[in-house]
Parts: C-alpha cells; structure tokens; sequence
C-alpha cells in the first residue's frame, strides 16, 4: 500500500466525503477462517501488518462492503477492500532514464540483462525507477498489450532478485510476434540455480499444476493432481556438485509466476537463500559452528535467491532470425559457488553431506 494507506489512519470521527477502492480480492474457495490483516498482508507484501491495523481502525478496511476491525475472521468467498478518501494513484507511466545493461536494441525488440533488485512493473510500493519506466524513456511507442497501462512492452518478466536475460517489445508489431511465441511456447530460456541439496538424478523433469498457495499468498504452490492452477513443466541437469548445494540449469517448457522457485522446493529443493520458499535457512549440512559460519557468509555475499536466468532464444518479430543471447553469472551467485568450491576441498564434505 502507498502513502494513501498511510495517511488514511485517521480518527474515526472525521468524515470522508467519498470513498475509493484502491485494492479488491476475493477470497479462494476452501479458505480457513483468516484475521483479515493478516489475509491482506499476504497480498500487500510492502505493507506492514501494524499499517493495515491502523487502516482498520480508521475504517479504511471493508469486508463485504462493510468496515471492520482488524481482527475480523474473513472466509471463503468474501470481498475485501481496501477504501480511502482519495483516488488511487494515477499509473501513467513517466519514462525514466534508467542505467540498463541493453544487449540488444532495435524498432521491435529490446534485449536487457536485468540486474537483482530491479522490479519488472509498477506494482504496491514501486511507482518510480521499474523496468517498464526505463523501457518508456528508451522507446516513445512502447506498446500496451493485454497486461494494461501499467506493463508496456513486457512480454514476459523475472523476479524482482532474479537476475539475467529477458526481452521486451518496443512496437506493436514487436509485442504482437513475442507475445504469441511465449503464448506457443516456442521460446528458450535457460537458467542456473543454485539449491540445496545433492540432487540425486543428473537430470530429470519437474511436472506439476503452479497456482497461488491456499496457506499463503505470496508464494505460489505445486498442485500434482491439477485441481489448483496451470499445467507447468521444468527440464533440469545438473551442472556441478558441493555436497550440501548443487548447481544446476533449469529450461522452462512453460513459463508460470515463480516456476522454478515453486518446483525446486515441491522437489525438495528450494533455491539457496530463498527467503519466500525456505530456502534461507541451513537445510543440509553439519552441526559445527564453522560451517554455520561459512553459510552466514554465503548469504551476506548472495542476499537474494540464487537464480540467474542466463540465457533466451527466440525469433525476431520482423526479420523472421531466430537470435539468442546469453548472460554471465552474476558475481553474487559467483562468489558462492566459489566459497562452496573451496569449501568443499578442503573439509570432509562426502561424508557429511550424505542423505
């Protein structure tokens, strides 16, 4: 939530003249009895829990269209709202010069290795300094598509601290041609990951419906038997082994919200140090305090999930080439892999590591 929320808390004496919504969700089907602060705070990730309570207070919070009270219990099929006493913010885009690793740029296409840190698209807490704002001030006609205003030119996106490739349109004929190969499928893209683990299979196919978790919004979940989300298909191999982590590289087959990152851990295998899939913790190792120590070090030097989407493949919209581009590891995924190598040299990490 922005600063609207913010300044929305006040008291419940003073009149709002009109109210907006600003946010709307539903809740999913066979929903548990759910604080509604807390139902919110799985949607509003850059909103704390405290400034939700204090909407609630104020009365900015409604389940079916009626205002209540922080701890309110929402259940299957409620609406809630978030309503205040101005308009949401305008989201026209205002283009940005913004220091972009470009590839490759022409009138249809521009080809990005998009650095950690960096969001996609204007989104809850992120109005300025997005990917689509730099894409805006390199291209004046950057085209809609079917994601609205707010998404120009992307036909796809990565994770905010997923690193690496990706393409964007910069003309209608460009989203039109690009938007229809991720649709078939006809696209490559590879990634490396590094995750916990010594994956057994050299290789091997990860298959599974992706939908939002029913337990928490934020991160997506595997559903084998296809009653939730979409059909999703991951192709894995192993790269290089250290015993407690594996490297591998991942080609997706489709291209669903945290794929990989929701397979890797359905597998048993989260990305290292992935905070929204439990990947931030010590979950294969030993007991000694220098190895404690060592993984420490290994999150300070990688504090994001160790995913780099290190190449992309596809055919260009008007020329009819098929072009591809590939990106280095990133040095914060580097160094890791450097201090698991040296790590694993040097101490007695076959016997400790064995599952």
């Amino acid at each position: 939530m922005d600063e609207a929320l913010k300044n929305s808390t006040m008291s419940e004496q003073e009149e709002q003249d009109e109210l907006y919504v600003h946010h709307r969700f539903v809740a999913d089907s066979g929903q548990g009895a759910l604080r509604v602060d807390k139902f919110l705070s799985n949607f509003l990730q850059d909103t704390s829990r405290t400034r939700i309570q204090k909407a609630a207070d104020a009365g900015a919070i409604h389940v079916n269209n009626k205002a209540v009270k922080s701890n309110f219990k929402v259940k299957s099929g409620d609406t809630v709202e978030v309503v205040l006493n101005e308009p949401p913010r305008d989201s026209t885009i205002i283009p940005q010069e913004l220091d972009l690793n470009i590839l490759y740029r022409d009138e249809h296409v521009i080809v990005i290795n998009k650095p950690t840190g960096l969001v996609c698209h204007p989104g809850h807490g992120n109005f300025e300094g997005t990917l689509v704002h730099g894409l805006a001030y390199l291209s004046e006609n950057l085209p809609i598509g079917k994601q609205g205003e707010e998404r120009p030119g992307l036909v796809h996106r990565l994770d905010k601290n997923t690193s690496g490739v990706m393409v964007a349109a910069a003309s209608e004929i460009g989203m039109a041609h690009l938007a229809k190969q991720f649709f078939d499928r006809t696209t490559s893209r590879e990634y490396v990951a590094l995750v916990w683990g010594n994956v057994k299979e050299e290789e091997g196919t990860i298959e599974g419906h992706i939908g939002r978790s029913l337990k928490d919004r934020l991160q997506m979940a595997v559903f084998p038997d296809g009653s939730e989300g979409k059909h999703a298909i991951t192709h894995f191999k192993v790269l290089q082994r250290f015993g407690y982590v594996t490297l591998i590289s991942c080609k997706l087959e489709t291209g669903r919200t945290h794929q990989i990152r929701a397979h890797l851990r359905y597998i048993g295998h989260p990305l290292f140090n992935d905070e929204r899939y439990g990947g931030d913790k010590i979950l294969k190792g030993t007991a000694f305090s220098k190895y404690k120590q060592f993984i420490t070090n290994c999150f300070k030097a990688c504090p994001r999930h160790a995913l780099h989407a290190k190449k992309l493949g596809f055919v260009h919209p008007a020329s009819g080439e098929h072009m591809e581009f590939e990106t280095v590891i990133p040095e914060d995924m580097a160094s890791v892999i450097r201090k698991f190598e040296n790590y694993t040299t040097t101490s007695n990490w076959q016997k400790d590591s064995e599952e």
